[in-house]
């Protein structure tokens, strides 16, 4: 009879422990229940969000072989790094054959000067023929003049007049090519000098193209765009590169990080620009980071992608669209620097 009495006692112990373990249990449940209505009424929350940041490719604008590599995968780079050399052997040679062309363009305007000058000499020397053979055509004149007057007085005879009258038209005939020989060393003066644009665009080329050979020799040179680091890198010492070929990937750590959150079409009614955001990464899941909505897609995901749905066509079902979101994640850059693109995170964003 006591045995019984005894394991009644202890039914009854067992029994009150297991009524307080639930109660408890049930009032955690119940605060936990209340909890998650306060945040469900009060916050608008996904997880189909991903950290993103600026990812841009490094290409080559020439051709050529790979003569250095001087970063590595995952590396720290500073905008103005060297990343890689290109041999520049053959485009070293444009250059110089470059500088060569334009040299001669250059010396090709001095000759044409120094062709103007000889030929202003000679301009010059015309002009003096014209005065003399103006002072030889005078006196063909006056011996003209002299010997038609005293040959009607009879006395000079009909021959000296002719000679006299020779004189003169050898005289007029001289002066006259003396002027004609002076025009014709102005024009050629004229004819050299409207040469010199001609020239003078020739060396416009050759410097241009001289610049742009000087261009491809500093294209050999690739350099860090901006602050960053380097992704996975593909290619090796030697190598042919062609341009336009995409040789590495550089994360922009300059432009910051923002999370792009879809959210349901019948959650951003109480999102808009400006507003707070709290961001969860699942590779951190006890540590919050703070944000700021920047921006909302003009479109549903589903307009921008390859295929959109097209409900004309019959097979109408209706799905709840995602809106992106983008918010900006306003920490310091050395909280950031443990987030990763392409992190899955989780969103919370009060509304208003």
């Amino acid at each position: 009879m006591q045995t019984q009495n005894k394991y009644t006692q202890t039914d009854l112990l067992i029994t009150r422990i297991t009524a307080w373990i639930a109660g408890v249990i049930a009032i955690g449940l119940a605060v936990w229940g209340v909890i998650a209505l306060i945040e469900l009424y009060s916050y608008e929350e996904t997880n189909d969000a991903q950290v993103e940041e600026y990812i841009n490719p490094v290409t080559s604008r020439v051709t050529g072989f790979i003569r250095e590599i001087k970063y590595e995968e995952n590396q720290d780079v500073r905008k103005g790094d060297t990343l890689l050399i290109i041999d520049n052997s053959e485009y070293q040679l444009q250059q110089e054959e470059g500088e060569a062309a334009l040299s001669n363009a250059q010396a090709q305007i001095q000759v044409l000067e120094s062709n103007v000058a000889t030929s202003a000499k000679m301009s010059q020397a015309s002009q003096s023929q014209i005065a003399s053979a103006r002072a030889k055509l005078t006196r063909a004149q006056q011996d003209y003049d002299r010997y038609s007057k005293l040959f009607k007085v009879e006395s000079a005879t009909q021959q000296q007049l002719e000679n006299s009258r020779a004189a003169l038209d050898v005289a007029t005939s001289e002066y006259r090519s003396a002027q004609e020989n002076y025009q014709a060393s102005l024009s050629k003066v004229n004819d050299i000098r409207s040469q010199k644009g001609v020239y003078e665009a020739e060396i416009k080329r050759r410097q241009a193209l001289l610049n742009r050979n000087k261009l491809d020799v500093g294209y050999t040179i690739i350099r860090a765009p901006y602050n960053g680091k380097m992704g996975r890198r593909t290619i090796q010492q030697g190598q042919l590169i062609q341009a336009g070929q995409t040789l590495a990937y550089i994360v922009d750590q300059d432009a910051g990080k923002w999370v792009i959150a879809n959210f349901k079409e019948t959650q951003i009614s109480h999102m808009h620009i400006g507003g707070t955001a709290e961001v969860t990464a699942d590779a951190f899941p006890g540590k919050k980071f703070k944000g700021t909505i920047v921006s909302l897609s003009p479109a549903t995901g589903a307009r921008f992608s390859l295929l959109p749905p097209d409900n004309s066509t019959g097979n109408f079902v209706k799905i709840v669209q995602r809106i992106p979101v983008k918010i900006k994640l306003t920490e310091s850059p050395d909280v950031l620097a443990q987030l990763r693109a392409g992190m899955n995170a989780n969103i919370s964003i009060k509304k208003d």
